[in-house]
């Protein structure tokens, strides 16, 4: 289990920046975003953080970039993990 999203300026050790999107780099996630009053679930995998931005990709070679001032909060997608059932 990762850690919670810190803050972009904070660290673990008390200095520097750091990047609280790094660790899920390549990973399956659920993005918790905000716009405007609602808060919506995006899931895909995150590709690269970029300044203000991340790159997710959301389906079959749909890349969009995201502001991190959106984003609330990243989870794992725990649905990835499931097995499929044969049909």
């Amino acid at each position: 289990m990762r850690d919670p999203l810190r803050r972009q300026n904070e660290s673990p050790s008390g200095g520097g920046m750091d990047s609280a999107y790094a660790t899920w780099i390549g990973q399956p996630v659920v993005l918790q975003l905000a716009l405007g009053d609602i808060k919506v679930p995006l899931r895909g995998k995150l590709l690269k953080d970029g300044g203000e931005t991340v790159r997710m990709r959301i389906g079959e070679g749909w890349d969009v970039d995201i502001y991190k001032a959106m984003i609330l909060a990243v989870e794992e997608d725990s649905m990835v993990l499931l097995p499929t059932l044969p049909a």
